[in-house]
């Protein structure tokens, strides 16, 4: 077992954000002129965890859980009321130009490109403000254009790209000067398929070949399954589950999928098993409730009751899991 060091240690962090509320229409508008109406919203609660070096973390809740308010702590963008957040041993938001120098952040609904420019004007840009040695930065360049394709979007404007293309541009961006940890917060967000897949891979290799910690927030759980060696669920501003991929699915997986390729008429069901909605005839597709029922005596019940010729096995899908959690938890 590789010995655990901490890079990333928040310990009860605390932020409230104060919110002017008011009714809609013209006369609600001209009283909250004198006076105004606050709510205040605590968008982190004491929240504690912590991250090691090369770890993978999927860190997923509702929206207003407090995902994108833990990355801006993080990343020295947000001060929180009270608490430490210690990263690389040290302080975000005191310590910030030396910080910076060690992370990446990518925001999916947010662009660090000058719209107007090419790309590789932006990342030049970029280059200096990090303070990256030409070498590095044409090496990094030329390792980040090959693994995400960027070719000749180096020289197209920012507004001219399309949204996969850039994000792409994006995680590049962050990566200019070799962080040790990248915080991306929604990067696959309104991607399409071969796009997700091209980013998911990049994380990938990046965090096998450089060992880059990386924290991912997310509401596609594909990225979690694809990416996330660990999850953190957040929920009301603190951290309401710490487990890993296998220990979700032992927790909140018990309902199988089976799907029946049969010759003849439709097998019948024992007690613990339902048919689904996408079953056809020839082919039926049962959730077994695996407390009730285990597997193979489900197997066997319909090996016995119909002519099977093809049988395969699925693990309920991330999603379903998760929304289990998030009833569990009531968030």
């Amino acid at each position: 077992m590789l010995h655990y060091i901490a890079m990333i240690e928040l310990s009860h962090i605390h932020k409230k954000y104060r919110v002017a509320r008011r009714e809609a229409g013209l006369g609600a508008a001209a009283r909250a002129l004198f006076s105004r109406q606050y709510d205040t919203i605590r968008a982190l609660d004491g929240l504690s965890f912590s991250v090691a070096a090369g770890e993978m973390v999927g860190y997923i809740g509702p929206n207003g859980a407090g995902k994108s308010s833990t990355i801006k702590v993080m990343s020295g963008v947000l001060t929180p009321d009270s608490g430490e957040c210690v990263i690389l041993g040290r302080t975000p938001w005191k310590e910030r130009k030396q910080h910076v120098q060690d992370i990446g952040v990518v925001f999916g609904q947010r662009s660090q490109l000058w719209w107007d420019v090419p790309v590789g004007d932006s990342f030049a840009l970029l280059r200096d403000m990090y303070r990256v040695a030409d070498a590095d930065y044409k090496r990094v360049l030329a390792t980040l254009t090959e693994l995400l394709d960027l070719g000749a979007l180096l020289r197209t404007p920012a507004r001219q790209l399309s949204l996969g293309q850039r994000m792409r541009c994006e995680i590049a961006a962050s990566l200019l000067h070799s962080p040790r940890i990248l915080f991306l917060d929604e990067p696959t967000i309104g991607l399409d398929a071969v796009s997700k897949i091209a980013v998911r891979s990049f994380v990938h290799t990046l965090n096998r070949e450089q060992g880059t910690t990386v924290l991912l927030t997310t509401h596609d759980m594909q990225d979690i399954e694809a990416l996330s060696q660990r999850i953190l669920l957040i929920g009301n501003g603190r951290i309401l589950l710490d487990s890993d991929l296998a220990g979700l699915k032992r927790r909140y997986g018990a309902q199988k999928t089976l799907t029946v390729t049969y010759a003849g008429p439709t097998p019948e069901l024992s007690q613990g098993m339902a048919l689904l909605p996408d079953s056809l005839t020839g082919r039926a597709v049962i959730a077994v409730d695996t407390v009730a029922l285990t597997l193979p005596a489900a197997i066997a019940w319909l090996c016995e009751r119909a002519e099977v010729t093809d049988l395969a096995v699925a693990d309920p899908p991330v999603e379903q899991m998760v929304a289990a959690m998030y009833r569990e938890y009531e968030i």
